[in-house]
This record gives C-alpha cells, sequence and structure tokens, in this order.
C-alpha cells in the first residue's frame, strides 16, 4: 500500500515533466520551477502519510494488500521515467558537448555517497552513538543509492528489506533533494560548482536543475543533465545489489 501510495504522488510529479516536454513548457522562471519542484516533494510526502493512515484504518481490500500492486505500480513508475528521458530531445547533444574528464562526475557522485554512507554507519554503531546496532552496512549502502531518488529507491528497499528500511529510504533521500534545493547556493560557494551537482544525486536532470543553473551557470546545464541521467539509471542495479548482499 505504501509503495503504491509513493508510486501515485511520484507519477503526477512525473507527467508533470514529460508535459513540459511534450507542449514546450520549458521556459518558465527559475524561482517557480524551484518552487514547483519543492512543491511536487511535498506531493509524495503527502500521499506518503495518506498510505500510513489507509494501512491503519485496517478497511482497505484484500487486493489493495497484494504484492503484485507494488510491482504494477513499481513498472508503470519505471515508464514515465523512461518517456521522461526519452521525450527530451537535448539528451543527445548534451551529452556530446561534454568534457570528458566530467564525465566521471557520476563516478565520484556515488562512490563518495558509498564512503559517506560508511563512515556514518561506522559513527552510529560505535559505542558513543549505537543507533544502528541492528542494521548492517548494505542497508545503510542501499539507503545511500537512492541518490535522492527517493520514490523508486524506497519501492525496492521496501520489497527487499521490508516497510521500516523503506521509510527510512524515502526520508532520507526526500531530505537529500530538499538539501540540495534550499543549500545549492551555500554549497557551490564552499565548496565549487561541481558539489551541488553531485548532492542533487539523481535529481539534478529535473527537480533541482534549476537551482543549479542558476547557481553555477549555464555552462554546467549538460553535465547536470548527463549526471542526473547516469545515476537515475544507476539506482536501480545498484539498490537491488546492496539489498541481495544484505544477510
Amino acid at each position: 500500500c505504501l509503495a503504491y501510495t509513493w508510486c501515485g504522488g511520484f507519477g503526477i510529479v512525473r507527467i508533470c515533466h514529460i508535459g513540459q516536454l511534450c507542449f514546450g513548457m520549458g521556459i518558465v522562471e527559475d524561482s517557480e520551477r524551484r518552487q514547483g519542484a519543492m512543491k511536487g516533494s511535498l506531493i509524495v510526502v503527502g500521499f506518503f502519510i495518506l498510505g500510513v493512515l489507509a494501512g491503519r484504518s485496517g478497511g482497505l481490500p484484500s487486493w489493495a494488500m497484494d504484492s503484485n500492486i507494488s510491482f504494477v505500480a513499481l513498472c508503470g513508475l519505471l515508464l514515465f521515467v523512461g518517456l521522461g528521458i526519452g521525450m527530451n530531445p537535448d539528451m543527445k547533444n548534451d551529452i556530446k558537448s561534454l568534457n570528458p574528464r566530467l564525465a566521471l562526475l557520476p563516478v565520484a557522485t556515488i562512490l563518495g555517497s558509498w564512503l559517506g554512507a560508511m563512515v556514518a554507519y561506522i559513527i552510529m554503531c560505535s559505542d558513543v552513538c549505537p543507533v544502528l546496532h541492528h542494521r548492517q552496512l548494505t542497508d545503510c549502502l542501499a539507503i545511500d543509492s537512492g541518490f535522492a531518488y527517493y520514490s523508486l529507491s524506497s519501492i525496492f528497499i521496501t520489497e527487499y528489506r521490508g516497510a521500516e528500511l523503506g521509510t527510512i529510504a524515502l526520508l532520507a533521500n526526500i531530505i537529500r533533494e530538499m538539501t540540495t534545493l534550499l543549500l545549492t547556493p551555500l554549497i557551490a560557494k564552499r565548496f565549487g560548482p561541481l558539489a551541488p551537482i553531485s548532492s542533487g544525486g539523481a535529481t539534478t536532470m529535473d527537480t533541482t536543475l534549476p537551482i543549479i543553473t542558476q547557481t553555477v551557470g549555464q555552462r554546467y546545464v549538460a553535465l547536470s543533465i548527463y549526471h542526473g541521467f547516469v545515476t537515475d539509471f544507476t539506482v536501480p542495479f545498484v539498490v537491488i545489489l546492496w539489498c541481495s548482499m544484505a544477510g
């Protein structure tokens, strides 16, 4: 039920993105697009809360609790992701215009995210902060491998590792996206123009692209889109990899 409602919320946001590509509605003020991105995140959170309340009510029909519903919703979500990527007419030219050295930025983002997850796991498993004694390192790596793609990663983690870890993944990746939306100017000033792109993870080709472009300049648009495309594509594979390695 939770997975179904997450897909519902993200489906609305993804349809809006596809609509902009189809009807040429991409020329919008940066501030308006940023507000729209934050509003989309709040919609997903709202659907999540709706799913929790519906599940707690106990009044759902049996078919709504069927695990096949999550699979159907996941397939629908992947369909919208594919449509969004396939209907972007500038994707091919943007990738061709990239500096070959900057093409490794998604790899740096992925490895850096995993390193951060490992450090956090070590700290939270220590005697000073014994929060994650009941969790494995692979659980933390699976959550971190969502790269701010909260809807898709949360569904996979829920299916493989349970609703508790799936909920943590949802919140962790929403926080990553919201942090990028709110703190990109500060991140770019302190760590350079590539830092907010890495921080945005898979969202740099859609929801966080406006604020990143506004902060670091138009010359990083192609890199942001490429970075978001690559990290977005890797999410299902690396999340399932870490989930399958958990004991």
